[in-house]
């Protein structure tokens, strides 16, 4: 095994008993996130909303733990439909790595008005030729409404976005949060 880079910034929560902490979100870019609990062992629950329990994953304060995240999830955006909802149009052939359910954040280079974060995706529609368009196209829960300039940006990216939550079972401490990967 090799070295451990970060990725991103850290976050440290407050574990308290009885009583779940959430970070706030982040864009996943790595696979996996490295907990380190300091005074108590803290469960930990990662999601679009998490809310941690004591059946979740246990670290405790003997050494740091390495959590999956699953595969990274992101995909180059070349539609946006503005509304009381969001449409995303994704390129032909490359389908959605994203599930309904999965928060999301989208940075557009030149067009930051339509940029958002941690949005939850409605729905996915990846039925050919609907309405004459070919690519995967999704619904997240983003008003919009108020954008009026047409969508041409020269790059834009939808990717997961995360949050985890901390909870202990005996009294208070700190999680540290990082993403992490081998290098």
């Amino acid at each position: 095994m090799g070295a451990l880079k970060p990725v991103g910034t850290g976050q440290v929560l407050a574990t308290t008993n009885g009583s779940a902490t959430a970070s706030s979100a982040f864009n996943q870019q790595s696979d996996r996130i490295r907990v380190v609990a300091e005074s108590v062992g803290c469960h930990v629950a990662i999601g679009a909303n998490p809310t941690a329990t004591t059946a979740d994953i246990y670290v405790g304060t003997s050494g740091a733990e390495e959590i999956s995240l699953g595969p990274v999830a992101a995909q180059r955006v070349v539609g946006v439909t503005t509304g009381a909802t969001t449409t995303i149009d994704f390129p032909e052939g490359t389908g959605c790595p994203f599930a309904v359910g999965d928060a999301v954040s989208l940075t557009a280079t030149g067009q930051s008005y339509y940029d958002f974060s941690h949005k939850t995706i409605a729905s996915i529609n990846n039925t050919a030729g609907v309405g004459g368009f070919f690519g995967t196209r999704i619904v997240v829960s983003n008003n919009s409404a108020g954008i009026v300039t047409a969508f041409a940006a020269p790059y834009a990216e939808l990717r997961r976005s995360m949050k985890v939550s901390v909870i202990s079972n005996a009294s208070t401490g700190k999680a540290f949060i990082q993403q992490v990967q081998n290098t």
